[in-house]
């Protein structure tokens, strides 16, 4: 198939190659380069770079519904458009040019988990499993009808992180799959059903904040979910503290949460409002990321003491 492809984080660069590996891409379209770090250093988006890699043609309007740009797609007349978190809702002007559609990798088992987020409201919610999901784009977000799916079981101690990366290969395979199928005019059209979907909002650092009148659960399941960003955090001494990782023990303490009930050689153990969440791996503002057996070597911590405050 000749394809165009749209996508901007690292993400959707393993579907960007497995297109470029078996069709033929005319184009590819990702979000305008932006400045990073405390230089102000200009970077590409990680799909752009895969694009000059491959010496591919690169689009980077600032609003895709620009006439100016879809004339330009128009022009590319490809027989499909691939999109793969492009980033920008796109018009019914784009939707209609390709012959067999827009086509969409999201990273969820539709209709659960619509909008920016959903692998990491996978973890935070403490689902089991999840997964990919190919689907015909149409106006509304992650509306579309659904083609193919592949689902993945998350593992107990799965980030968000370990997640994407999985997800990611796995969406590049399905596509594959999907692209056949529309080729060999075998491919499905099923229906979401609405009244199952739920929202998955973009992250923002505050969300990141540990509540310990929560459940050891729930908390747990925020650690990893906003891992490797925005990260959980509380606070000991005044001081914030990022939690990379922890265990949850069912047991209740009885104590006040957020409340230092042990310290071990290797764990800190808060009390939480059901069960007590054991502290794995954390890091003091401006430090290193490091396990407990060494943050307490150079950090008093004793029981009777606050998280939180």
């Amino acid at each position: 198939m000749r394809a165009v492809f749209m996508g901007t984080p690292e993400f959707a660069v393993p579907t960007l190659q497995a297109l470029i590996d078996h069709h033929q891409v005319e184009a590819v379209v990702t979000q305008p380069d932006k400045q990073r770090g405390r230089g102000k250093k200009v970077q590409f988006p990680p799909v752009k770079e895969k694009a000059v890699e491959h010496e591919i043609p690169v689009y980077q309007p600032q609003k895709a519904r620009d006439e100016e740009f879809v004339e330009i797609l128009r022009e590319i007349n490809p027989d499909v458009i691939v999109v793969v978190a492009y980033g920008q809702i796109l018009p019914e002007s784009i939707l209609n040019i390709p012959k067999y559609g827009c086509i969409n990798v999201h990273g969820s088992l539709l209709p659960k988990y619509r909008g920016a987020a959903p692998i990491q409201w996978a973890v935070l919610d403490g689902e089991e499993k999840t997964g990919i999901t190919t689907m015909y784009m149409e106006k509304g977000l992650d509306t579309g009808d659904m083609i193919d799916k592949a689902e993945i079981v998350l593992d107990p101690k799965e980030t968000a992180g370990t997640l994407h990366d999985k997800l990611m290969e796995i969406g590049a395979n399905l596509l594959l799959e999907t692209l056949e199928k529309l080729e060999n005019e075998t491919a499905v059209r099923i229906k979401q059903n609405d009244s199952e979907s739920c929202y998955a909002s973009m992250l923002t650092k505050e969300m990141g904040q540990i509540d310990f009148s929560k459940s050891a659960r729930e908390i747990e399941c925020l650690i990893r979910g906003m891992n490797p960003w925005p990260s959980a955090y509380t606070s000991l001494n005044g001081k914030t503290l990022k939690v990379w990782e922890a265990e949850v023990l069912t047991e209740n303490s009885g104590e006040e949460p957020g409340t230092v009930i042990d310290v071990t050689k290797d764990a800190i153990v808060a009390a939480c409002k059901e069960g007590a969440l054991k502290l794995l791996e954390v890091q003091m503002a401006g430090k290193k990321r490091m396990k407990v057996s060494a943050f307490l070597l150079g950090y008093q911590v004793e029981k009777g003491m606050k998280l939180g405050e």
